[in-house]
């Protein structure tokens, strides 16, 4: 995970994406469950939401039990469905005066394979790991830093801060559960949700921009300011 970053000028805006299920189609726990994992496992998740596991505890344990092989972890990790159109949207966002980083509770390993095959270099925030055949995705908690979180592994909400701190205008786009805090930070208008994140924020009465993809995300923030929704 790298360090906090160099702080940006204000006239540099900040998207804070998530990755699993916001930057892809899919999320790699949830095909790692249907077919990754042997059954009859313990139940880590309803551990991690009865409060008896974090929410990095119970990813690690199911990680630690894949026993196919790395050629079979890659097709699933390949098949998670990274947005197709990631580097031309980048180059958009880049002109448009936005600076993009991705903050994730999953594993930097399979992230890193993703972003590298599609040819994009951008900071990602994420828990550290490693593919060992008959071992599993051995994965992480990040080092002690700026956004070290010991429930999640990285604190989104704290890369958010850090943008808000600089003066900067920032953005936030997530899809889960453990993207609740970071996109309550910033303004509807940048908040984009989808999945579990906007089901919480339609709960609470908090306004957001729905995306269906991470294209959409893209394309709302290059707009002029002012123009229409589409």
């Amino acid at each position: 995970m790298p360090d906090a970053p160099t702080p940006a000028p204000p006239d540099r805006s900040l998207l804070v994406s998530d990755f699993d299920g916001t930057l892809t189609r899919e999320d790699f726990y949830q095909l790692a469950i249907k077919e990754l994992l042997p059954a009859g496992l313990p139940d880590y998740w309803g551990d991690y939401r009865a409060g008896r596991l974090t929410h990095f505890e119970a990813l690690r344990a199911y990680f630690a039990h894949i026993r196919e092989d790395e050629e079979t972890v890659l097709d699933v990790v390949h098949r998670m469905g990274l947005e197709p159109r990631l580097a031309e949207c980048l180059g958009e966002l880049d002109r448009a005066g936005w600076d993009v980083v991705v903050t994730s509770a999953g594993c930097a390993w399979y992230i890193q394979i993703l972003l590298g095959e599609a040819g994009v270099d951008i900071p990602v925030y994420s828990n550290p790991g490693r593919f060992v055949a008959g071992r599993g995705l051995l994965m992480e908690l990040p080092p002690p830093g700026p956004f070290f979180s010991r429930e999640l592994g990285v604190d989104k909400a704290g890369v958010v801060r850090q943008g808000l701190s600089e003066g900067r205008r920032v953005a936030f786009a997530g899809d889960g559960f453990p993207d609740q805090e970071a996109a309550r930070l910033v303004p509807e208008d940048l908040r984009f949700a989808r999945g579990d994140l906007a089901r919480v924020l339609k709960e609470e009465g908090l306004g957001f921009v729905r995306y269906e993809r991470w294209s959409d995300v893209a394309r709302a923030l290059c707009r002029p300011a002012g123009s229409p929704r589409p």
